[in-house]
């Protein structure tokens, strides 16, 4: 079986130069927890996870706590940096070195590089473009469907 019988062939992403914010609303309309992201000529730089959005913004716990702060301080201290990075552009936040995988692959190479190296969605690259996403719950799908 190959990555192509699988995949989801519509992924969410977003391009370089986007901002912080419009990642965060792409994240939460379509409910994924990783954004691939494409340069302006459609090829694939990278990707984007909800845990980096929220770890650019959250401050470091020994930082509040250090001086006497509350874990309701942290959140506030949270929703300040949101709002002040809100406007910025993701690209020192994409990850670049994203492991991929081809469309002809197969779905067994796949699987196991998601294994081995902890990834939730891997994004399925051909000549440079990004042509869909293989998530877990695809690789639990083809087990459902193709036993």
């Amino acid at each position: 079986m190959r990555v192509s019988d699988v995949m989801a062939a519509f992924p969410a992403y977003i391009r370089l130069g986007a901002t912080i914010r419009r990642a965060a609303e792409v994240v939460s309309v379509s409910e994924v927890g990783q954004l691939m992201v494409l340069d302006h000529e459609g090829r694939f730089v990278g990707s984007l996870s909800e845990e980096d959005l929220v770890r650019a913004m959250l401050p470091g716990f020994d930082d509040v706590t250090a001086g006497g702060g509350t874990l309701a301080d942290a959140f506030r201290i949270f929703l300040e940096r949101g709002r002040t990075l809100a406007d910025r552009p993701v690209d020192p936040l994409v990850v670049r070195d994203a492991a991929t995988v081809r469309s002809t692959d197969e779905l067994a190479r796949a699987a196991i590089v998601m294994i081995d190296r902890g990834i939730r969605r891997l994004p399925v690259v051909d000549d440079g473009k990004l042509v869909g996403t293989l998530s877990r719950a695809d690789l639990c799908r083809a087990v459902i469907y193709h036993s």
